[in-house]
Parts: C-alpha cells; structure tokens; sequence
C-alpha cells in the first residue's frame, strides 16, 4: 500500500462536502458535469454521450467506469469518473482518473482535492500502484492544481488515440 503525501492531508479542506459513490439516479447530473467540463475544455461538440448510453455504461454488469460525486449543502458540486488499468512494469492495476469536474462557485474551497483524496483512497485500499490522469496542454490552473497536490507530469509520454473511422476501419 503506498501513503498519500503529506500536503493531501483531509485536514486541508476548506468548505466540507460529501464524497459518495454515484448511483443511476445521478445519470442527469452526471451527464450535466460531462458537458460542463466539455465546455470549459472547448471540446463540447465532441460530447455524444446520452442518459441512455451514460446508464448503460456506468450502471450496467459490469461497469466500464465508476463515477462519485461531491455534495456540498446536499447539492452536486462536482464529479469524477474513473476506471482501473493495469502496469505490466510494476504488476499492479492503477486508477485513471478520466474526468474531474468541479462547478465554478465550488473551486478554491477544496472540493477538487476532496475527490482526488478520495480516489487516491480507492486507489490504495484497491493495492494499486498509481493514479494517473491526462491534462490539456493549455490549462494552466489544473496543472498548477496537480503539482501543488504533489503529482508529477510525465514528460516523456504522449497519448495517441485511434477513434471514429480510423478506430472502425479495423472492426
């Protein structure tokens, strides 16, 4: 099991909020962070995602990926959603983070840093050998967000990505 660092202490926290697992009741909301957080990274017409196709995925036996969900004062404030791969180098799964969102009147009072420091707890209650995530060049405030909480960019790895025709060309 490996330990979180010292500056991802829950002590941290400013405003309290409320980590729980998301149910398929949340789809609306769920859907709504995904297209809030497209809009935000300009990639809004890219989202094709639907309720049906979020509940099918996110809900159905088994699950691709798992999602939680941020309260504040009972109401969402943000999301993350995640899935476990796995390290043929370190032999262990890992937890990658796909999205995180948090709605702009609930930044900067800890809400992001409550879901990290909650999938940082699956990750090692699940013995996982890290936690990893992929940021947009271009955004600044996650970056500095993520190296202030202690994570490390990689600066030697690109992603590449087959999709659309180019993906279905092989089916």
């Amino acid at each position: 099991m490996h330990s979180l660092p010292q500056n991802l202490s829950p002590m941290n926290l400013a405003m309290p909020c409320h980590i729980r697992s998301a149910s398929a009741a949340d789809v609306p909301h769920i859907l709504t962070f995904i297209r809030d957080l497209a809009t935000y990274e300009k990639l809004l017409p890219e989202v094709v995602a639907t309720e049906e196709t979020l509940r099918r995925t996110l809900f159905g036996n088994p699950p691709a990926a798992h999602v939680v969900i941020a309260e504040v004062d009972g109401r969402p404030a943000g999301f993350a959603l995640y899935f476990f791969n796995y390290s043929t180098s370190l032999a262990l799964s890992g937890l990658y983070l796909e999205d995180l969102f948090v709605k702009p009147e609930f930044r900067r009072h800890g809400t992001g840093k409550a879901l990290l420091l909650h999938l940082a707890k699956i990750a090692n209650q699940r013995g996982c050998g890290r936690m990893e995530w992929s940021v947009l060049d271009w955004n600044v405030p996650a970056k500095g967000f993520y190296h202030k909480l202690g994570a490390a960019q990689l600066e030697d790895w690109r992603v590449f990505r087959l999709t659309g025709s180019a993906l279905t060309q092989y089916a």
